[in-house]
C-alpha cells in the first residue's frame, strides 16, 4: 500500500448541503418523537449542532465563491 493509497483511503466525500440539511431534518424528526430519553436527545441535539456547523461552513465556502461585478463589470471574489 503507498502513501496515495492511504491518503486516498482516508479522504472522505464531503455530503453535499442539501444531504446535510436532510440528515438535519432526521435529527429534528426523531427528537420529536413522544417517549424519547433524555440520554437519547441530548445525542442527537450534540449531532444536530455538529451538522448546524458543518452547513454553516459549506455556506461560507460557497459565499466566498460567488462573484459580484463591480462599476466597471469587473469580477471580483465576493
Amino acid at each position: 500500500m503507498t502513501t496515495a493509497d492511504v491518503k486516498e483511503g482516508q479522504q472522505e466525500e464531503k455530503p453535499s448541503l442539501e444531504e446535510m440539511f436532510a440528515q438535519l431534518e432526521g435529527v429534528i424528526g426523531e427528537m420529536e418523537e413522544d417517549g424519547i430519553s433524555l440520554e437519547r436527545s441530548f445525542d442527537l441535539y450534540n449531532k444536530g449542532m455538529g451538522l448546524l456547523k458543518e452547513c454553516s461552513r459549506s455556506i461560507d465556502e460557497v459565499e466566498k465563491k460567488v462573484l459580484i461585478l463591480d462599476e466597471d463589470g469587473e469580477t471580483h471574489e465576493f
